[in-house]
């Protein structure tokens, strides 16, 4: 820790508390660099093994490289986990559920470096994980702290999710809930308590924030800021966080370590020939799940479609793009 961080400022500093998973962990990680590109500084906070992991796992840039992002560790959590069971009837990762649980104990550590950034600055800005919500519920005690947050999955997934919890607290398009499929065996009842757990502290925040843009999942975006949903709370939209790079366009700089192997193989393909699928880092599926998938995305005009959505991003986050300008009231709002 920077000791000279506690030195009374007039700036405006945010606080980036990631729920203890890698893909949680690395889409805050990429957003810090977003947010401390604005000359704004960032905490990023975690245990030692947890941030390490992060900033060794990250891709397309150095963590060391920015003076505005600054990591604190806290001791490692002390939980029992099992070992997994690949034939539960349930294909969640049930046996990281102690993990889920030990994060409570993250609240007191959190807490007194939230003091201690009320104390040092004009405005401290709490970005949190939806799972992180007790760990930061002391936010509220001091006066020129305010928090948002940060859901990790799509917001297509969000909507559902909420609005299933909620009862379906209004109707939507029938020709969405032909397509809709059932959340039944997704997870276990001790981790949707968590999350219940966990959102019911949402009510605390100041809006949302979602890793994605409206060129992609606009129509579930518009959906999210329902009143009945949002409690007339703002939305973000700030994605994709992560940078896409290639050697092409020249985002990245010549330090071609920085890329794994995987993805410098991607890079050597035809441009728009690869459609990138991804179910998280703890999900096994079966060589007969894989095959299945395969051929029906083969089948698909799904190639097609992911070339169309790919050139929609790229001018979306370009300059004077829509995400490029949410981003920007993002950092107004926060900065004001």
């Amino acid at each position: 820790m920077d000791p000279n961080f506690l030195q009374p400022s007039k700036q405006v500093s945010v606080l980036m508390v990631p729920f203890p998973l890698q893909g949680h962990l690395n889409q805050l990680l990429h957003l810090s660099r977003l947010i401390s590109a604005h000359n704004v500084t960032v905490h990023y906070v975690g245990t030692a093994t947890h941030n390490r992991q992060a900033q060794r796992r990250i891709h397309g840039w150095d963590p060391r490289s920015s003076n505005n992002i600054i990591f604190h560790e806290f001791p490692s959590l002390q939980f029992e986990s099992p070992p997994p069971n690949p034939n539960t009837p349930i294909q969640f990762p049930s046996h990281l559920q102690p993990l889920f649980d030990a994060t409570s104990f993250l609240r007191h550590p959190v807490g007194r470096l939230m003091r201690n950034l009320s104390a040092a600055n004009r405005r401290v800005i709490i970005i949190h994980d939806s799972l992180m919500g007790s760990v930061v519920q002391d936010f509220v005690k001091f006066p020129n702290a305010e928090s948002y947050t940060f859901h990790s999955v799509s917001a297509y997934t969000m909507f559902f999710f909420l609005w299933e919890s909620m009862r379906r607290p209004f109707a939507i398009d029938e020709e969405i809930l032909d397509n809709l499929p059932s959340m039944e065996g997704c997870f276990t009842p001790e981790f949707l308590k968590f999350v219940s757990n966990q959102h019911g502290y949402m009510n605390l925040n100041s809006g949302r924030i979602y890793n994605t843009c409206r060129v992609v999942e606009g129509p579930f975006l518009e959906l999210l800021s329902k009143p009945q949903i949002s409690g007339e709370k703002k939305q973000w939209a700030l994605g994709p966080f992560n940078p896409v790079i290639t050697e092409k366009n020249k985002i990245l700089s010549s330090d071609s370590s920085l890329r794994h192997k995987c993805l410098k193989w991607l890079d050597g393909l035809t441009q728009n020939s690869v459609i990138f699928v991804s179910f998280g880092t703890t999900t096994t599926l079966l060589k007969k799940q894989i095959n299945e998938l395969a051929i029906g995305l083969e089948k698909s005009e799904q190639r097609k479609r992911a070339a169309e959505l790919g050139g929609s991003v790229r001018k979306a986050v370009a300059e004077g793009g829509a995400t490029r300008l949410e981003f920007d009231s993002f950092i107004s709002h926060i900065t004001r």
